[in-house]
């Protein structure tokens, strides 16, 4: 079996993840070399993973590893140089979203990709490959709900973990709650839909958590989006949910509804107490999409090998993280802001 030859840029929580993927769990992948910039991932590398070919120096990685492609899962603001650096070298890119933190990146990224169209880009909107999502998207194109003119999403990161999000938004390489938390419900939006966003309008709130308004960010935001069709978008995004991890989408149409991960349960165990009938529900994002982080990087090992391009292009990430920009500054000015 051919095997394609992956060095992973990043360490970090999601960084992992995709790297015990292509080393454990994707018999036609092997990952032959890491990036990382911390010993912490130098040791994870070579003591977990097998790896022994570990850098420090990304440029490094991709002219002397024996790699033939890359995944991305460094810091926002890095992405688009080194999709860039890595698509010039002659290597296959996997790219954790957003893409990019202002447009001009993503134009430079989508110049890279279109430098090279004989080489695999992907995106990491990995919500494509859950299984109940994707199974929304085949109901709606067959039609089953009619005409899908309204997407509400909710997205919220447990408020146990809201000191790491104090620091990550004090760091400066997020790009903000908007982008870094509703990307992925921006492109639903545009995916259900099947239409670009033309206007935005954003707000926010803090109220547990004052160092989010000091690090110039919110602790939760607020959003609606109305697109080219007449359809319309309505998204809630937080750094403090109480119960854990949420993640909730419901697809409103003209002859019916979709709703998916009403309650972001554990699993289909039920707990009956004195305290009712409870539900546990999961404490992480890479609890509740492990299956579709797998699915999107065999995805992309699968295209990689093949020659072919995914569903998930360089132009969605841009598109998406137009509404992210335009939700931001919608946030600053308080206006309605145009997408163009």
């Amino acid at each position: 079996m051919k095997k394609l030859r992956v060095g992973v840029a990043g360490l970090g929580r999601l960084g992992r993840v995709h790297a015990a993927n292509l080393a454990f769990r994707i018999p036609n992948a092997e990952l032959t070399a890491a990036c990382t910039v911390t010993g912490t991932g130098v040791d994870y590398a070579k003591d977990e993973l097998g790896v022994q070919d570990v850098y420090t120096d990304y440029r490094r990685m991709l002219a002397e590893a024996d790699i033939d492609a890359v995944a991305i899962v460094t810091a926002s603001a890095d992405h688009c140089e080194q999709i860039g650096l890595a698509l010039d070298a002659g290597k296959h890119v996997f790219c954790e979203k957003p893409m990019g933190v202002d447009l001009a990146q993503c134009k430079r990224a989508e110049a890279a990709v279109e430098r090279h169209p004989g080489q695999t880009f992907m995106l990491g909107f990995m919500r494509r490959y859950d299984k109940s999502y994707a199974y929304a998207k085949q109901k709606i194109d067959a039609g089953a709900i009619g005409v899908p003119y309204l997407v509400k999403c909710t997205a919220m990161d447990p408020a146990s973990a809201a000191a790491d999000f104090i620091r990550y938004a004090k760091a400066g390489g997020s790009g903000g709650i908007f982008l870094d938390l509703g990307i992925h419900d921006m492109d639903l939006m545009r995916w259900y839909l099947g239409s670009e966003a033309t206007e935005a309008h954003a707000m926010g709130a803090t109220f547990r958590h004052p160092e989010f308004r000091q690090a110039g960010d919110d602790e939760t935001g607020v959003v609606t989006y109305r697109f080219a069709n007449g359809a319309m978008g309505m998204m809630h995004i937080g750094r403090i949910g109480p119960h854990g991890y949420h993640v909730e989408t419901e697809i409103v149409g003209t002859e019916g509804i979709i709703r998916i991960s009403a309650v972001p349960e554990k699993n289909l165990a039920q707990l009956y107490n004195t305290n009712g009938v409870c539900t546990e529900c999961v404490q992480s994002f890479q609890e509740r999409f492990a299956d579709a982080y797998l699915a999107e990087m065999e995805e992309f090992v699968s295209c990689a090998l093949g020659g072919r391009q995914p569903g998930v292009s360089v132009y969605d990430g841009t598109r998406s993280t137009q509404m992210g920009f335009a939700a931001v500054e919608s946030w600053r000015t308080g206006g309605i802001v145009k997408i163009g």
